[in-house]
């Protein structure tokens, strides 16, 4: 398991001491279990209630956790829509920026970090006379 895993488990559990029982019961039992067996026995993570996630030293994936389970189990039904639409809207962006990004068609247009001179489709072919110009310059040049 990952240790950034295994502290983010802890960090959940310590949490979840401060939630009500009610809250705390809605959460299906194999996911406790798997936070507990996941978690780093090692790292001491103290929760203050008074103060929010983001004053305290709570790491992302933590924070990720917490939310889905709101998402999940605590949230009303309205709440529940809103949040999914801005997952679906996050998602959408994503892939949009991710299709302009890696479109095919726009692979070989102006890009400051190629020298089209260097592409392959550029490049002329030399003549045969070309060539023994150049053989011919080189030769002298050994010389």
């Amino acid at each position: 398991m990952d240790t950034k895993y295994s502290i983010a488990y802890t960090e959940v559990l310590e949490i979840l001491k401060y939630i009500s029982l009610e809250d705390y019961n809605k959460i299906p039992k194999d996911k406790i279990n798997l936070f507990k067996t996941y978690a780093n026995k090692d790292y001491v993570f103290k929760y203050n209630p008074r103060k929010t996630l983001n004053e305290q030293n709570v790491s992302k994936i933590a924070k990720g956790i917490i939310a889905i389970l709101f998402r999940d189990y605590w949230a009303t039904p309205h709440q529940k829509e809103k949040i999914l639409k801005k997952e679906n809207f996050d998602r959408q962006k994503i892939q949009e920026e991710n299709k302009k990004k890696y479109n095919p068609d726009n692979i070989f247009k102006a890009n400051n970090n190629i020298n089209n001179e260097y592409l392959p489709i550029n490049q002329k072919k030399e003549g045969f006379i070309h060539k023994i110009i150049k053989y011919i310059k080189n030769y002298f040049n050994k010389l």
